[in-house]
């Protein structure tokens, strides 16, 4: 079997009585976008700083490329580059000098070619505090990959950026995966992990709950569609859940939705309804679940005890 990029097996970590980390396991596959979900506080950047060798685990074994992180630790940080949550780069620090210290660090010649690929060579005098906050997270994020390491470890990436600068970084980060790079991305963002991410693991309360697809995971759980409906009468406003395969309406605007179990069916009603009132048809949407929707249900039903972990691939 090929040796996975990362593997996480058993792992747990304590702070007293406080257990941040309970029982994680999953792996990752070499040129894998992997991310690991969970809201704040559930145990992501805990299990990342045990991945990274800046917290030693209670119990677990945790592997780079095949080599044990706490028996080898100095083999393993060589094969990651980290972007951690807070950069701590000096505000007074400057572009090119921070790349000159990382290479230094890392024992390679100075990446001007990684500045000029993030768009960041005409700020090579610029203060680390002078830049913006997407410059900010391209500088940090090419200091990651100036030995180009074999995994890319992002946490929360792209938290407090705004929309054009979360929309280039995440441009950055399939060019990355394109080019074979090894990507774990810790994030809350649901949509985030949805429109980037191969697979998910799903971290709950310090648990994995989940780890699947994407895809596999929304089409799990309730499995309910939404069917969105606007005409140029509003007919079917009034029309509730008496349509087959209908469990739930729900008045949004000027559109009118239905939560289905069975869409086909559903849509087929509609349209009959619609024929039937000479009310003419401007917009019908069908849309799965999204991941967010499915992070929620799984998030309420871990509201009492979570359960073990589960295989990949499985949901509880």
């Amino acid at each position: 079997m090929t040796t996975p990029a990362v593997r996480i097996d058993g792992l747990a970590k304590r702070y007293g009585d406080t257990v941040a980390v309970d029982e994680v396991s999953f792996t990752v596959a070499a040129g894998e976008l992997f991310g690991v979900l969970g809201p704040n506080g559930a145990g992501k950047t805990t299990t990342l700083e045990c991945l990274e060798g800046l917290r030693s685990p209670d119990t677990g074994r945790l592997e780079v490329m095949g080599v044990d992180v706490e028996r080898d630790p100095s083999a393993a940080r060589d094969l990651l580059g980290v972007q951690l949550q807070v950069a701590g780069l000096p505000s007074t620090m400057r572009v090119a000098e921070a790349m000159r210290l990382f290479c230094a660090y890392r024992g390679v010649a100075p990446r001007g070619d990684l500045l000029e690929r993030f768009g960041l060579a005409e700020k090579a005098d610029a203060a680390y505090g002078a830049l913006s906050g997407g410059q900010q997270r391209r500088l940090v994020l090419a200091l990651a990959l100036a030995h180009d390491p074999a995994v890319l470890i992002l946490d929360e990436p792209t938290s407090g950026l705004d929309v054009p600068s979360r929309a280039e970084l995440h441009a950055v980060l399939l060019e990355l995966k394109a080019a074979g790079t090894t990507i774990l991305l810790a994030t809350h963002d649901m949509a985030e992990a949805e429109s980037l991410c191969d697979r998910v693991a799903i971290v709950l309360r310090g648990r994995t709950v989940a780890v699947a697809s994407p895809d596999e995971l929304t089409s799990t759980g309730s499995g309910l569609s939404r069917v969105s409906v606007r005409s140029t009468q509003h007919s079917l406003a009034a029309v509730g859940e008496d349509l087959p395969g209908v469990q739930q309406r729900i008045a949004d605007g000027e559109y009118t939705r239905w939560l289905s179990e069975d869409p086909a069916t559903t849509v087929a009603a509609i349209l009959d309804r619609l024929a039937e009132e000479g009310d003419e048809l401007v917009d019908l949407r069908v849309e799965r679940p999204s991941l967010e929707e499915r992070f929620l249900e799984l998030t309420r039903a871990s509201d009492g005890v979570v359960g073990g972990n589960v295989r990949e691939g499985v949901t509880t």
